[in-house]
């Protein structure tokens, strides 16, 4: 069972993420794999949220808990910085 501790971490070690791109893959059951980039728009007490734009005018928030990181339902990365063009 996780402790409150564990899923504090958890928190923890998002929160600097908060504001940048990241890349969420969720497993959604019966082998469909979610994968998917977004800004890290909010971290709350038990959720945190993830904004996505699926078309250049449709935007959609994805709340996940963290007991869903800590049982590898769901993967949060950082993206890799993008290069400035010269």
């Amino acid at each position: 069972m996780a402790t409150e501790n564990t899923l504090l971490k958890i928190k923890k070690s998002i929160e600097p993420y908060v504001g940048k791109r990241v890349k969420i893959k969720a497993n959604r059951g019966r082998k469909k794999i979610f994968e998917q980039e977004g800004i890290l728009e909010k971290v709350y007490p038990s959720i945190f949220v993830v904004r996505v734009e699926e078309a250049p005018d449709s935007i959609r928030r994805i709340s996940y808990s963290y007991s869903d990181i800590l049982t590898e339902t769901v993967q949060l990365m950082p993206c890799p910085k993008e290069k400035s063009a010269n």
